[in-house]
């Protein structure tokens, strides 16, 4: 008797911590999302060109020109969408920002195979290995649990396929960041250390 009170307690403790360990991650990414409703206004003149040099240095390190689909993981604005959408047959961008989704739905307008979802980076609601190249830009120090976040970007791309990802250097070290992709069984293809980037950015193979 006594040994089944003890399992029933472990087990309720445990349930307890599982639900904490949600809702403490869930309550980081509202305030992500909340931060970036409120600057959406003025996201495009704060960060357009920023972001625009990070694009054009990993689309330069891309040895292939042309994708059946990308998914731009925390698009934003949709900024990319005016980079990448002639190089794919379908480009999704995906944030959990509602406000500058509905500026990504105008940037999106503007090409016929640009689309748009609400949803979250580490529940993406898309069939496994849908995806050529995975891109995400500036995003994954906002995740409460990177190696995560970065499974299911995995789970997402096609064998063979690439994912771009970059790495906030003042929220990474660098042997943080690339262990990421080790533990993730990511092959590093390509690694840019620029020093007028204020990311990391690492092409890695699924």
């Amino acid at each position: 008797m006594k040994a089944t009170k003890h399992s029933k307690t472990v087990k309720v403790l445990c349930c307890r911590l599982y639900l904490v360990t949600i809702l403490s991650s869930w309550n980081k990414k509202r305030s992500v999302a909340n931060r970036y409703n409120i600057t959406s206004t003025s996201y495009d003149e704060q960060y357009a060109q920023e972001q625009t040099a990070k694009y054009q240095a990993a689309q330069k390190a891309l040895s292939q020109p042309f994708y059946d689909t990308i998914l731009d993981v925390g698009c934003g604005s949709g900024l990319f969408f005016s980079h990448a959408a002639d190089k794919a047959e379908i480009i999704v961008g995906l944030d959990l920002s509602r406000k500058l989704l509905l500026k990504a739905k105008a940037h999106a307008k503007q090409f016929y195979n640009a689309h748009i979802v609400l949803a979250d980076a580490d529940h993406l609601p898309f069939k496994f290995a849908l995806f050529d190249v995975v891109f995400s830009f500036t995003m994954l120090q906002n995740m409460p649990a990177p190696k995560k976040t970065l499974l299911a970007f995995k789970q997402q791309t096609k064998a063979g396929g690439k994912l771009v990802i970059t790495g906030l250097k003042k929220a990474f070290g660098l042997t943080v960041f690339l262990d990421l992709f080790e533990v993730n069984s990511l092959e590093l293809i390509e690694f840019i250390d620029d020093p007028n980037l204020n990311c990391y950015i690492a092409i890695v193979m699924n």
